[in-house]
């Protein structure tokens, strides 16, 4: 995503600043007061959760603002992503149509995009009669392959009988491929797996493991270009936009019939 947007920057007479706020609405509000006193052309916000102090600092201001990363209602000004709970919900209906069932849901950190995942989750395992809190292992701790095979662990001493899990992110993805090849567990005839974001090492893995892509360079550049149009006057048609996602199906998930 950062990519995308400097990119779409370079070549031009704007510069970028970049701060992360490390998923604390707090210190972004506080990032929010220190930018906009430096009067910014325009601003780029990951995510739809500010508070509402947040949001009325964002209000009161005239720049041009892009909210990234996903969609929802009542944009502040414009916005440029996808649904996360569709994303998932897509990914779950993937393993569905591959005969599984008994589908575990992986998650860390558990930030907005990943609890909106994880609703998507919840909601059509329910739709299907399926769903079992048994099959859920979460953690606030931050995500890494490593943690990725403890979580998978965790599942498995909970419900043995888990036959896919779906991973809020790839690095969890990752770990359960190295857990399953430890246990000597058959991916994807014992246990099919699907993680989130799509990252490089998904199609370099064996075997491959499928993922939902995000189109987070798009994202980037689209949102830095829709900035730097409305700067310029030229603001876009449509204020909100959804870029979409795609399942990658790959070998992690896709069995033989």
């Amino acid at each position: 995503m950062l990519r995308g947007i400097y990119d779409a920057v370079d070549g031009s007479r704007y510069s970028i600043q970049l701060a992360n706020t490390r998923y604390s609405i707090f210190q972004e509000e506080k990032l929010l007061r220190l930018f906009l006193a430096q009067k910014p052309a325009g601003l780029i916000v990951t995510g739809i959760d500010q508070t509402a102090e947040s949001r009325s600092i964002m209000e009161s201001v005239e720049c041009p603002i892009v909210q990234i990363m996903e969609t929802g209602p009542n944009p502040i000004d414009m916005m440029i992503g996808f649904s996360h709970a569709d994303a998932c919900r897509a990914a779950i209906s993937h393993l569905f149509s591959q005969g599984c069932r008994r589908i575990g849901f992986l998650g860390a950190r558990m930030d907005p995009r990943v609890q909106r995942r994880f609703d998507g989750y919840v909601s059509t395992m329910k739709e299907a009669s399926l769903h079992d809190p048994r099959l859920v292992v979460t953690t606030p701790l931050p995500t890494s392959v490593t943690l990725g095979g403890a979580l998978l662990a965790d599942l498995l001493a909970k419900a043995p009988d888990t036959d896919a899990v779906f991973c809020a992110n790839d690095d969890i993805a990752l770990g359960v491929l190295f857990e399953c090849r430890r246990r000597q567990i058959s991916i994807p005839e014992q246990m099919a797996i699907v993680g989130f974001n799509d990252l490089e090492f998904m199609a370099s893995a064996v075997p491959t493991l499928s993922s939902v892509r995000t189109n987070r360079y798009e994202m980037g550049s689209e949102a830095a270009m829709m900035v730097i149009e409305a700067i310029e006057g030229r603001r876009p048609e449509k204020p909100v936009v959804d870029l979409g996602f795609k399942v990658m199906e790959r070998q992690s998930s896709t069995r033989r019939t």
